[in-house]
């Protein structure tokens, strides 16, 4: 859509929301925390509710340091008659988290004074902080031109033309600021909220669909086809949860079966015995266990027969005599079978001497005599 027909359907939406709608009055003079937290209760929500919400929170409460360190739980009691509590208690209390931790303070009266960039920058910089809230800060707290634009009046740009399905995703109407003067951007704003709300709480508000109708034909239609593919989108989100819970149930049920498995003790296997060792003490009964009484007889037996044994070891080696070591017997034997054999070689060389002199007694003289030759 090109900006000069997207400023004139916001100048025909500001003018048909004056027929249809009247001012409310200006809210009263707050401090900049106070801004941001009732800012907080007020997005997606009628203005009546969120100022009945942030006073029982001054009433019960006895700071807003009790408050932050209050459960969303808790907090959602209180502002039970909000048409969403649980979302809106955790809106403010993580928002209120945040301005604690970046400011370490409540008191944040000192940013009017700082430049309107810096201030932004550093409510930009929290975690929790939504476009609605944070335009709303810039509006009202702030002094700002920032007009804010919460769900429920996102609805109402996307299905007049406003703004696209990519502009609306992103929280931002492009050319609002400057087809909505300064001067007139708090009245738009809160003249804006009321059908919004209404149609949030109910979709079929006579006075939204008109002024809807007012702005662009057919933009009644194009709400309701929103509203059907919005319910079917949320069936087929709610379908894919519940698929992703289903395979991850079925993921952790398979891990605790392995888990188990291997936790579990493995039985022994029986060693595979080959045909020779069947015989083997392996293959014996396993012969009963004995009680303690059987026990200690039989260690009492066996005490006095090693007992007996060692008397009668005691005896036998004093009534025998010493024998001469092995060693000494073997070396005797072996002097005797040298003498002896001494001997024989000695008879036997005599013996040759003899004959030897026999025969040659014809030649040589009788009276040489013989010189027995010791042995070597």
């Amino acid at each position: 859509m090109s900006a000069s027909n997207r400023t004139k359907l916001i100048a025909k939406l500001h003018s048909a929301l004056k027929k249809h709608y009247s001012v409310p009055p200006a809210s009263p003079s707050r401090p900049l925390l106070e801004h941001a937290l009732y800012a907080c209760l007020l997005e997606d929500c009628p203005s009546e509710l969120a100022d009945e919400g942030l006073a029982k929170l001054e009433q019960d409460y006895f700071d807003w340091n009790e408050v932050r360190v209050t459960t969303v739980t808790e907090l959602s009691g209180v502002l039970s008659n909000l048409p969403d509590p649980a979302k809106a208690a955790g809106r403010l209390k993580s928002n209120l988290q945040a301005i604690f931790e970046e400011f370490y303070s409540f008191d944040l009266d000192h940013l009017k004074k700082e430049n309107l960039g810096k201030a932004v920058a550093k409510f930009e910089k929290l975690p929790s902080m939504t476009p609605f809230v944070l335009s709303y800060i810039i509006q009202h707290g702030l002094g700002g031109h920032s007009i804010p634009i919460d769900y429920s009046a996102m609805v109402i740009m996307l299905v007049s033309g406003i703004a696209s399905q990519n502009e609306a995703s992103d929280g931002r109407v492009p050319g609002l600021e400057r087809a909505i003067p300064k001067s007139k951007g708090v009245e738009f704003a809160s003249l804006l909220h009321q059908p919004a709300v209404a149609l949030l709480v109910d979709p079929a508000d006579a006075d939204a669909r008109k002024l809807l109708e007012t702005v662009s034909k057919g933009s009644s239609a194009d709400l309701d086809e929103w509203l059907v593919s919005k319910k079917a989108a949320k069936k087929r989100v709610a379908k894919r949860k519940a698929e992703e819970r289903e395979t991850a149930k079925a993921e952790a049920e398979a891990e605790a079966a392995a888990e188990a498995i291997v936790a579990a003790p493995t039985g022994k296997k029986k060693p595979i015995r080959s045909a020779a060792k069947a015989t083997s003490t392996t293959n014996k009964p396993k012969v009963k266990k004995k009680s303690s009484a059987e026990k200690t007889s039989e260690v009492a037996a066996k005490t006095k027969e090693t007992k007996a044994e060692a008397a009668a070891s005691t005896q036998k080696s004093t009534a025998a005599p010493k024998k001469k070591p092995a060693k000494k017997a073997s070396t005797a034997k072996s002097d005797a079978e040298s003498t002896a054999k001494k001997k024989t070689t000695g008879d036997s060389k005599t013996s040759s001497a003899k004959s030897d002199d026999k025969s040659g007694s014809s030649k040589k003289p009788t009276n040489r005599k013989l010189t027995k030759q010791k042995p070597r």
